[in-house]
């Protein structure tokens, strides 16, 4: 007579599909999740789409048309050996979503698990996780992104490796406190009383249910992601030249901002776009995903 609710309650932990719809359908009826969703999808149609276009080599100077003002030709003007700026600005998109998806990668791939430790097993494991975390949380994450990639070298994959080194803790925590809430409801306890192993309970069962503020932080956090990777460049300290990125862009049109205000303006914009787009989209997926809202 006990297996048949225990069956419900350890088995139906993932998210029905009717809630299911009824999330999808809150999200694309969330104003700041459309206009964010829409500016995420034209800057990855950018970067897909940047090798196919007839654009200009974004590595390719022409000293005939150095520092050239915005025009038909060069619709965002040209840098200072010549080359478009449209051009570097599309292949400049492929550079930051890289960026961002390998440094949430890596935050993710590593967060999680000791997260998922930490907030399972308790104890002194999570005692001297937690500890850690909190001693790396305490740093600034933009210095703590720029120390990373220092130690490791300037470079575009040490840039990605040094930002998601730099997301770990905060994952962590996250999922912690999701796995200490969630370990907590009746269903654990009924898997538990069954004899159901600990390992299965926590990946069946807590690890699904801590996935809706995963996905919201990860969203979020590609906003940070694509600054960062762009701050990084701008120190020299990520996209090496002559391979086009915003940041970099930025750093060399501040050289040039009496002679050539307009080198500047294009990967600005950019940042800004791309940044609003992924924090619009992270603050829709929330309120859709939000038990409260439910």
């Amino acid at each position: 007579m006990t297996t048949l609710p225990l069956s419900k309650d350890t088995t139906d932990t993932t998210m029905p599909e009717a809630k299911r719809r009824g999330t999808f359908g809150k999200l694309i009826r969330n104003r700041s999740a459309l206009i964010g969703g829409t500016i995420v999808l034209i800057f990855v149609l950018m970067a897909l789409l940047a090798p196919i276009l007839p654009l200009a080599d974004p590595l390719k100077s022409n000293f005939l048309a150095v520092r050239k003002p915005p025009s038909a030709l060069y619709w965002f003007g040209t840098d200072e050996l010549g080359r478009d700026q449209v051009s570097r600005l599309f292949y400049g998109a492929q550079t930051s979503l890289l960026a961002g998806i390998a440094s949430v990668t890596i935050a993710l791939g590593i967060g999680i698990p000791f997260g998922l430790i930490a907030g399972w097993y308790g104890g002194w494991i999570d005692a001297v996780i937690s500890r850690i975390t909190e001693a790396l949380l305490a740093c600034p994450f933009l210095i703590l992104a720029i120390a990373f990639a220092a130690v490791l070298g300037p470079s575009l994959t040490n840039a990605m490796i040094a930002i998601g080194l730099s997301a770990v803790p905060i994952f962590i925590r996250l999922v912690r406190g999701q796995v200490i809430n969630v370990k907590a409801e009746d269903f654990v306890e009924g898997a538990r009383s069954v004899g159901v192993p600990e390992w299965l309970i926590l990946f069946r069962h807590v690890a699904p249910n801590t996935l809706s503020p995963i996905i919201v932080q990860a969203t979020l956090f590609m906003a940070q992601a694509i600054i960062l990777e762009a701050a990084l460049s701008f120190l020299g300290l990520g996209q090496q030249p002559p391979s086009p990125s915003w940041g970099q862009m930025l750093n060399v049109a501040k050289n040039f901002m009496e002679q050539a205000p307009w080198m500047s303006v294009a990967p600005g914009i950019a940042i800004f776009l791309a940044v609003l787009g992924f924090n619009l989209l992270g603050d829709g997926l929330r309120d859709a995903l939000d038990p409260k809202e439910s």
